[in-house]
């Protein structure tokens, strides 16, 4: 099934057309030691838009605001045309309490904020962008709504935080007439599938479209690390790279590397890269409306793309679902055992369109 950036998806449970691939705007900027300069970030954003993509994610801190003053300078002549997505919860000011954290003052401090470094009167998309555990959720949807109400935001959204805070707030949303949560945004990939356990069906169940963030799990799934990288895994140096970045992580283990090999043998029987398969899995994914992909540089950019032709057969997804398979964990796993299936539903077969089933992807 070949997909193009302007076969669009609805988002969630809205009426919002975005493309299949999301561009991730956190490279824009060289302020934390690893992004695309000026002139680069606008060639990527050209690449992606002249293609007819429109979904463009970033935040309020992403390279202490560059990531944001440079995408509001690209998208000013296109601006109607693009659905830019920020967020908001992450310290702006070190010192300062209020700065940070989903509460209302921190809402509307920092959609002003983005509002001026965008350069826009509008926001098509705010992400809560860090559960904090502090502040009540009523507190948090009616700031939302209002900014709603006001039309400094159009659609709402969240990222990082637990499936039953997340279903509780669409509930609640929905019976007080607040806007509603329409996307969820969550780190998945071929190597981090614990989303699989509650976030993914939960979103699919109260209509929010998942955004998935690092489908590359920060360079691990493109076959740049080795086992030699492992005796460096954990260490806390710092040298501004992003492979620095991973191995204080701990992203680097025998696990994931064993993950990315697989990705590397299908990658070579269907003559496409490791970044390639990699996104094509989670880009055709049950419940996934549109990864985010963070290429710094064109190159990546372009190979990236390429995502959205490639074919994976059900014998190859098969072989990376088996690999990457994670405990579902109880009471999943329970639920989904011979036993139960015996004493609930006997020899019936019954089908449910709610269902998420990692073994369906191959119909997609």
């Amino acid at each position: 099934m070949t997909l193009a950036l302007d076969n669009y998806r609805l988002l969630g449970r809205s009426g919002l057309r975005v493309s299949p691939l999301a561009l991730g705007a956190a490279t824009f900027g060289t302020d934390w030691g690893w992004g695309a300069g000026r002139d680069e970030a606008r060639t990527l954003f050209d690449l992606y838009t002249e293609r007819g993509g429109n979904f463009v994610d970033t935040a309020n801190t992403y390279t202490d605001g560059s990531s944001e003053r440079l995408l509001g300078a690209f998208a000013r002549d296109r601006r109607e045309s693009l659905v830019l997505a920020t967020k908001y919860t992450t310290l702006r000011r070190p010192g300062d309490p209020n700065s940070a954290g989903s509460h209302r003052k921190s809402l509307f401090a920092s959609v002003e904020a983005s509002l001026r470094q965008l350069g826009t009167d509008y926001i098509d998309l705010l992400y809560l962008h860090v559960w904090d555990d502090t502040t009540p959720v009523e507190e948090i949807l009616r700031g939302m709504d209002d900014l709603v109400r006001q039309g400094k935001i159009l659609y709402v959204a969240i990222c990082n935080a637990p499936a039953w805070q997340v279903s509780r707030m669409q509930t609640i949303a929905d019976l007080r007439g607040w806007s509603p949560l329409v996307a969820l945004q969550i780190e998945y990939n071929l190597i981090e599938r614990t989303g699989e356990r509650d976030l993914i069906p939960m979103a699919r169940e109260m209509g929010l479209g998942v955004i998935p963030y690092s489908p590359l799990a920060g360079g691990v799934l493109t076959g740049k690390y080795g086992r030699a990288d492992l005796s460096a895994a954990g260490d806390t140096s710092d040298d501004g790279t992003r492979r620095s970045f991973n191995l204080a992580l701990g992203a680097v283990t025998e696990r994931n590397l064993a993950v990315a090999d697989v990705v590397k043998e299908v990658a070579t029987e269907s003559g496409r890269t490791p970044a390639q398969v990699a996104l094509a899995w989670t880009l055709r994914s049950p419940g996934v409306t549109a990864p985010i992909i963070g290429a710094r540089t064109p190159a990546q950019l372009r190979d990236n793309l390429v995502a959205l032709d490639v074919d994976l057969t059900a014998s190859q997804l098969a072989r990376l679902d088996e690999a990457s398979a994670v405990p579902l964990g109880f009471p999943h796993d329970l639920l989904a055992s011979d036993h139960i299936r015996r004493v609930t539903t006997g020899d019936l077969t019954i089908e449910s369109r709610r269902r998420w089933d990692r073994g369906r992807r191959s119909g997609l």
